[in-house]
Order: structure tokens, then sequence, then C-alpha cells
């Protein structure tokens, strides 16, 4: 393994650990809101049932929203625990390190940008359609978005 190979998987290992540290962020803020509009709706059970059933019902369908949420967030986070972290892509695919003559891509799930020792990463999903653009392509390779032609100057 050369020298920059492993430079490339220890900021590999570190997106990995960054995305999962903002994603369990994210499964713990649902958690807690869907949490905290269940017990809103419980307290109202006491109360004058006519004046506070709107109120009960508002409850209901927030605590469903967070925990549609909540089930988003987890499914990202289970994406993220099975990147092999020490697989060398070869190819753009899921758990690659894409670096351009634009932008730095992590492809694993939609997070937006990570910084890594002042370096931006973009976590973005297989869904996404600069993914769609440059899936299957290797280092060395072009592809056009935007009307842009990126050239893919670094792979992991």
């Amino acid at each position: 393994m050369t020298t920059d190979t492993a430079f490339e998987l220890e900021i590999k290992h570190r997106l990995v650990d960054e995305c999962i540290r903002l994603q369990t962020d994210f499964v713990d803020n649902a958690r807690y809101a869907m949490e905290e509009a269940q017990e809103s709706a419980n307290d109202s059970q006491g109360a004058i049932e006519d004046k506070f059933e709107s109120f009960r019902e508002a409850c209901h369908i927030q605590r469903d929203m967070f925990a549609k949420q909540l089930d988003e967030a987890i499914g990202k986070l289970s994406i993220l625990k099975r990147i092999v972290r020490n697989k060398v892509n070869d190819d753009i695919s899921l758990g690659s390190v894409v670096r351009t003559n634009t932008q730095n891509y992590f492809i694993s799930v939609s997070l937006g940008e990570v910084n890594i020792d002042g370096e931006k990463f973009f976590a973005i999903s297989p869904a996404s359609p600069v993914f769609q653009a440059m899936a299957g392509k290797v280092k060395g390779d072009t592809f056009t978005f935007r009307d842009n032609q990126i050239k893919i100057l670094d792979l992991c």
C-alpha cells in the first residue's frame, strides 16, 4: 500500500466516523422530538376533552412526522455502518472518496458538507444527481454535471 493510499484510507476512516457522529445526532434529535410530542399528547389526556382534542391530534401528527424522520435517520445510519473502511474503490460507488477538480465527495448518505482537517467533502447519496453523473467512473475520467466537465483527480 502506498503512502498516498494509506493517507486516503485514513481520510475515509475519518469521514465515516464523522458522518456516523452527525447521523447519530440526527437519530437522537428525532427520537427526542418524537418522545416530546408523545408526552405533550399524553399530558392533554386529563384536560377538558373537547378543547384539547385538536391539540392532542396535532401532537400525534407531529409525533408521526418525527417517527418518520427517526426511521429515515436510522436507515441512513445503517448505511454508514455498512461502508467498508479499508476498501480502496476502483470505481465510484458507495463508500468512495472522490476528489475532482471542483469539489471532493464522499459517497454515503446525504449529509452535506463535512470537514476533515479543514478540507471540505460533500457527503452525498447514490440517489443524488451528481452521483448519477459520476457512477462507475474511475480516476482520470471526466463526467458532465450541470453543463460542466468535471475531472476525477483521485479515488479511494
